[in-house]
């Protein structure tokens, strides 16, 4: 979208004010289709930076995350916990993922997860 939808920045101001994770939404993006809930940005950052800090790899990373300086005005990315990119009938990653997404590039969304068959 050349300009993000603003029923779309609403529901993301509404998750980044109430600090809740439980609004499920399903988006299209760059041809995928990506399902799961919503978090607020600082508690994805930090989830975020608790893998990274478990992971022998990649460790030094998790300090990025959260080093976050508070962003002024409306939300400008959607930030997925427990998501899945839909291909098919199949949820990828199975456990769910920890995705970003920008809102301008969301061309379609809707409330809710989409269920998936893993079979």
């Amino acid at each position: 979208m050349s300009k993000p939808d603003e029923l779309l920045v609403e529901v993301a101001a509404l998750v980044e004010s109430g600090q809740s994770n439980q609004m499920s939404l399903t988006v299209v993006t760059g041809g995928a289709v990506v399902t799961g809930r919503l978090a607020p940005e600082a508690v994805w950052r930090q989830r975020v930076s608790e893998v990274l800090t478990d992971s022998a790899r990649l460790g030094e990373f998790a300090a990025v995350f959260t080093a976050m300086t508070p962003q002024e005005g409306p939300p400008t990315h959607l930030h997925f916990h427990v998501a899945r990119i839909l291909q098919g009938a199949v949820g990828i990653p199975e456990t769910g993922g920890m995705y970003r997404v920008s809102i301008a590039d969301v061309s379609a969304w809707t409330v809710g997860d989409f269920s998936y068959s893993d079979h």
